[in-house]
């Protein structure tokens, strides 16, 4: 077993990368994603929903398609409306202000708990329909008996983009730059040509589209027609999801976050509307019908470059079109980029297992990439990655997070009316995209519930019964906890107490030692040293305290936020030395900041027992009235997992029970 670990990671080394340091001053800089790169990495997911979005919309309407005119313009509004929206929410949360932040801090912690969960689903569905989309799209152009292989392909993809972004952030970005570009510059090419080759034919258009009115009125009524060009701008929901990405992916973008964060949200805002209002307006100039065994972009371009003659125009139909399946892959991108920044912002507010909240040594949030691709990985086996049964449940879940988001940023802006300046403009930005991100989520909720979109609503609602379960658990404990910080008032008063016995100058190496694993100066490290006191009286001479201070998701935030945290875990152990000073006994403080606490005690511990040979580690493990079964995934149980490291390699360890 022994000599499988250094194996096994040395495997690990090559796959996933060297561990890095979250206490490098420039690792933050070197990891953080400029404007382009983080446009890159959010946006692919709002570009990819015009191989889908637009279409989808467009064939709602039957046989009055002019009315997409209407509908384009709509959507067009909606994109900078809700971009705009966005954005000052990124200005109000410069640290990062995704659907789960804002509807916690603005409205309720519930409420941010409830939009948390319809995230954490919308991302793996993001996930699954963007690879499965993109299987589809590839496989249309490989021959029929290859088409078994598509589910395998499916999954492989997950996989592959699992391990990139287990390497990092910016390793699972830089490679897809060159298929996002190819998808931006064809598509640009294309709606272009469409444009201007056709300049002279705009007009008809809008004379189209003024008959279209005539016949729908007078087929429909204006009522009836209204209502279908409403129906279409819904079902062309899917067009919107990811614009909130760059919200939720605040954290990793370059200083200064806020202008990034908005550049890169003019960037994403002004490339879908121009994508999504190009390609509406080129399905009319060109008359698109939806021809069996092809998307309907895929008929656009074969009509654009009808005279461009070979190779040229058959040539530029693959590229695009396989440009189309290649962004369609890297879209789940989106997913693992924000549904484990996510899931690590509930994990510190407890509504997740905190376990969700740590990071890896390549400074990700491991767990929750793991748990984001396994979930993508069942979905996509239970559903044979059939895109016609995921777009049933997809856009539901992004539009309860729109609208909670909306509605909080309405509710601070009517509270601080008479402080912020242009609050009316501002009220009224965040008003209509209440109103229009509300219209759609109650249209998609009735259009899609009975074809399936209740599965979706059940697993949202699962996950948020799940979310009250693990709260109650971890509320239950720190009340628990509490308890045993009546410890502390004592003995700060003690130590307030002038003319206190001063420890020793020197330790006395030969001596007996106490080493002792505490976070914090909090009752749980008090009743383990008063513990080790009253069970052991005077047989050791020396104290050494050992303070980890651990960066995770909520720390890495910036060198400063390490460097805060390093002092924090220094100040709070030499607090345990002064107040064993005072009792006449040698102490000390050995504090050191990382990703893993065990990692890092066992890296302290040969300097330790270096100075102090007779050294035994100490450390209190807390025992409930009731453990509940699912408590092991709950709680990291440090100390056990020390306790068979140490074991190993013959070191003692004491485990202390702590009874509350």
């Amino acid at each position: 077993m022994e000599n499988q670990r250094p194996t096994l990671s040395r495997l690990r080394r090559w796959v996933i990368g060297q561990a890095r340091s979250p206490q490098d001053p420039r690792i933050f800089h070197n990891l953080s994603l400029i404007a382009f790169f983080a446009w890159v990495g959010l946006g692919s997911d709002g570009l990819s929903s015009s191989c889908y979005g637009p279409p989808e919309a467009f064939l709602t309407l039957g046989g009055h398609h002019f009315l997409g005119l209407f509908v384009a313009l709509g959507s067009v509004i909606t994109i900078f409306i809700v971009s705009s929206s966005y954005s000052q929410i990124i200005e109000l949360f410069p640290t990062g202000g995704g659907g789960y932040l804002v509807a916690s801090k603005l409205l309720s912690p519930t409420v941010g708990m409830i939009s948390g969960s319809a995230l954490l689903v919308d991302y793996v569905l993001t996930i699954t329909l963007s690879v499965a989309s993109g299987a589809d799209a590839l496989f249309s152009f490989l021959p029929p008996q290859w088409y078994g292989f598509r589910l395998p392909f499916a999954v492989a993809g997950v996989l592959l983009l699992v391990v990139m972004n287990l390497r990092g952030v910016k390793e699972s970005v830089v490679p897809l730059v060159p298929i996002f570009l190819a998808f931006i510059v064809t598509h640009a090419i294309a709606i272009l040509y469409a444009l201007l080759s056709h300049a002279g034919h705009l007009s008809d258009v809008v004379q189209g589209t003024v008959a279209d009115v005539g016949s729908a009125s007078a087929e429909l009524g204006t009522f009836g027609m209204i209502l279908l060009i409403l129906k279409a701008y819904s079902m062309g929901a899917g067009t919107y999801t990811g614009i909130e990405a760059v919200s939720n992916g605040l954290p990793i973008l370059r200083e200064p976050r806020v202008r990034t964060g908005k550049r890169t949200m003019r960037y994403m805002a002004f490339s879908l509307a121009a994508m999504v209002m190009g390609l509406m307006v080129s399905y009319l100039l060109f008359g698109v019908e939806l021809a069996p065994g092809k998307t309907l972009n895929a008929v656009l371009f074969g009509k654009i470059t009808a005279g461009w003659g070979a190779p040229w125009g058959s040539g530029f139909v693959l590229l695009t079109l396989l440009s189309e399946a290649a962004i369609l892959l890297i879209a789940a991108q989106t997913g693992f980029l924000d549904g484990p920044r996510v899931l690590s912002n509930m994990a510190l507010d407890r509504w997740a297992p905190s376990k969700f909240s740590n990071l890896s040594d390549r400074l990700v949030t491991q767990n929750g990439i793991l748990l984001m691709g396994g979930a993508s990985l069942v979905l996509m086996v239970l559903s044979k990655g059939s895109v016609g049964l995921l777009v049933v449940f997809y856009s539901i879940n992004v539009f309860i997070t729109f609208s909670l988001s909306q509605l909080g940023m309405v509710r601070h802006w009517w509270q601080v009316k008479s402080e912020a300046p242009h609050w009316r403009k501002k009220l009224a930005i965040n008003g209509v995209g209440l109103i229009l991100t509300t219209f759609i989520l109650a249209s998609v909720v009735i259009l899609k519930f009975h074809e399936g979109g209740w599965i979706t609503i059940f697993i949202t609602g699962s996950l948020v019964a799940l979310g009250m379960m693990i709260k109650g658990h971890y509320r239950n404990t720190a009340r628990l906890l509490k308890r045993l910080d009546a410890l502390v008032p004592a003995v700060e008063a003690e130590l307030a107490v002038a003319g206190a016995v001063a420890a020793p100058s020197l330790p006395d190496p030969g001596a007996r030692t106490a080493i002792l694993l505490v976070n914090g100066f909090n009752g749980l490290g008090l009743h383990t040293l008063l513990n080790v006191l009253r069970f052991f009286g005077g047989t050791f001479k020396n104290f050494v305290f050992i303070s980890v201070g651990i960066v995770d998701a909520g720390a890495f935030k910036g060198h400063t936020e390490v460097e805060r945290l390093t002092e924090h875990a220094r100040q709070e152990a030499d607090r345990y030395v002064a107040f064993l000073g005072k009792q006449g006994y040698y102490a000390e403080a050995v504090t050191a900041v990382g990703i893993d606490v065990v990692e890092e005690i066992e890296a302290l511990a040969p300097q330790i027992l270096k100075r102090f040979p007779n050294g035994v580690f100490f450390g209190g493990q807390i025992v409930f009235p009731k453990e509940p079964y699912f408590s092991r995934w709950l709680h990291n149980y440090t100390i056990f997992a020390l306790q068979r490291r140490f074991y190993h390699q013959g070191i003692p360890v004491v485990i202390l029970p702590i009874r509350v």
